[in-house]
């Protein structure tokens, strides 16, 4: 659980903001008002999407297989991506998770975010060509489903380089809120709401995409400093954590209306404990998968393996922490998928039985589990865990032939 260092998070915040142009034009709304959260209203109405025809098994590309990724030209990109795109198809899995817009900026042409530092070094920078497209086209002529991977929320954080004037803490100061950890949108202002979803939108709207994947949705502290100028602003009779759960509430229930317009179905990545969800960062992921309207699916992170176990207990095993989740109420059209750890592949996951990580099969092991639990996909962190893995070549090479070998059973 992050805490908030208000000392260098104030630091941080003037430091970013003060280097930039602050008086840069601003693009959509007027920043700067603290906004109330949402009025309490009825749960959102759930619209089901198609069912699914084809298993749901996905591979997570984050920024940081992007940073080895040679974006100088579209034909280098498209040779780098799409020799990562053909081991993910070559494995049987069947949707591709590609973090498009890490920072508050775009691996896209965008009228809300800047070009991200990942395509040329610098934030801002027109690489000349549109990456999203080209990996949206590649990953469907190998048969490959593509979501879009977005963190709503954050905007900087360690070793990202510095903010252009187009960014959005530029653009909007006043949408703003600081951690130890870095710059983040503030999740209770209506305006940042808005202006996510309306990014949403521009995906949608302007790619063949298959899905929109939320991750970092969350608030990214429980300080109560954090947003208490915009708590007293609403005048809520709720209390703290409510409201802030409201707020993260009125945000996904958007951001699903604005996917079902297009038909595109809407997911998220909760930590593997709902109850932390619940108390630790505002996201009431129980209510999502048991009410619809909010999203299509949950992916839980359920990175510990069926094995886990430590100072004597085994709450946090990999079997635990499915069940919790299978138990859940399930609303119809919201389906449930789980999210495996495999960069633990070799290095382990902190238990003190760490064995099962170096038999080379833990993970289709933990996807029959979560098979046998009635979950119905699932996904695996990271791509690059399993075919960049110098550390654990042979060990990651195993772990590839056993997942295949379930998923062509």
């Amino acid at each position: 659980m992050r805490r908030l260092g208000w000392g260098l998070a104030a630091l941080w915040l003037a430091a970013a903001l003060l280097v930039l142009p602050l008086l840069a034009m601003q693009r959509g709304g007027v920043g700067g008002a603290p906004q109330a959260g949402p009025a309490a209203s009825p749960a959102p109405a759930a619209t089901a999407l198609p069912a699914r025809t084809t298993p749901y098994r996905a591979v997570w590309v984050s920024y940081l297989e992007w940073q080895q990724v040679d974006f100088s030209s579209a034909s280098a990109f498209a040779r780098d991506a799409g020799a990562m795109l053909d081991d993910i198809a070559a494995l049987g899995a069947t949707v591709v998770l590609a973090q498009v817009r890490p920072f508050g900026d775009a691996l896209y042409p965008s009228d809300y975010f800047p070009f991200s530092h990942l395509c040329t070094g610098t934030q801002g920078q027109d690489p000349g060509f549109d990456p999203l497209a080209l990996l949206v086209q590649a990953a469907h002529d190998r048969g490959l489903e593509l979501e879009a991977w977005v963190n709503p929320y954050r905007l900087q954080a360690g070793g990202v380089p510095a903010l252009c004037a187009a960014s959005p803490a530029v653009q909007h100061p006043g949408w703003v809120r600081a951690t130890a950890e870095g710059l983040y949108l503030d999740p209770a202002s209506a305006e940042v709401r808005q202006y996510i979803a309306d990014g949403v939108a521009e995906l949608c709207e302007n790619y063949a995409l298959d899905g929109i994947h939320f991750d970092d949705y969350f608030y990214p502290t429980t300080d109560p400093a954090f947003d208490e100028a915009d708590y007293a602003a609403a005048g809520s009779s709720l209390p703290l954590d409510d409201w802030r759960r409201q707020n993260v509430n009125a945000l996904m229930a958007l951001c699903h209306d604005v996917t079902q317009r297009c038909g595109v179905r809407f997911g998220a990545a909760p930590l593997a404990d709902p109850d932390l969800c619940y108390s630790g960062q505002y996201s009431d992921a129980a209510l999502w998968l048991a009410q619809g309207g909010y999203v299509d699916y949950l992916m839980p992170q359920l990175y510990w393996g069926l094995d886990y176990t430590r100072d004597g207990g085994a709450a946090n095993s990999l079997g635990a922490a499915a069940a919790r989740w299978a138990a859940l109420p399930r609303a119809a059209g919201v389906a449930l998928y789980g999210g495996l750890g495999a960069y633990r592949i070799g290095d382990g996951d902190g238990s003190d039985t760490p064995g099962e990580w170096t038999t080379g099969r833990a993970l289709a092991s933990q996807w029959a589990a979560l098979e046998a639990l009635g979950f119905e996909g699932g996904g695996l962190y990271r791509y690059a865990s399993l075919w960049r893995n110098p550390a654990w070549a042979d060990l990651a090479a195993q772990e590839r032939g056993a997942l295949a070998a379930l998923w062509q059973a």
